[in-house]
């Protein structure tokens, strides 16, 4: 008899990189989170530190490089009807060097740089989260709001 294991919460990375007042967002095609708009991101990997991880996706998702790297705060995501619970660390950066590509093409439709104030509509779950927290990314402050 296989035991059934429940489902546990995975670490995700989220990479809000500025650059001329804006921040770089893309639109989701993948299933988790198809038709959202997010930031570049992803899964941590094992014996890498976040801020390492930030600039690995960074780099796979979009060719360019990142510096000035902090971590500003975590989400608590939990998509109900994928049945997946995420604890994503929030990464602030400033861009780098090098020209966006599109890289994942099967994952992203394409990579936009705009205002906070102008995140499209629908958002993926760890930035609508991100924008609750009213954490501004040309702040240096992040303030998490009780649920």
């Amino acid at each position: 008899m296989t035991e059934l294991i429940p489902p546990h919460p995975r670490v995700g990375i989220g990479v809000l990189i500025r650059k001329d007042g804006k921040i770089l967002v893309w639109k989701r095609l993948s299933k988790h989170g198809e038709g959202t708009r997010a930031p570049p991101g992803g899964h941590l990997e094992f014996g890498e530190t976040p801020i390492e991880g930030a600039k690995r996706e960074t780099m796979e998702e979009t060719g360019i490089t990142i510096k000035n790297c902090q971590i500003v705060g975590f989400t608590n995501d939990i998509h109900i009807s994928e049945n997946k619970h995420y604890i994503t660390i929030i990464v602030l950066a400033d861009y780098d060097q090098g020209e966006i590509q599109l890289l994942e093409p099967e994952k992203c439709e394409k990579w936009e740089w705009i205002l906070r104030e102008d995140f499209p509509i629908p958002r993926f779950l760890s930035m609508e989260n991100v924008i609750k927290s009213w954490f501004h990314p040309f702040d240096n402050v992040v303030t998490i709001l009780p649920e």
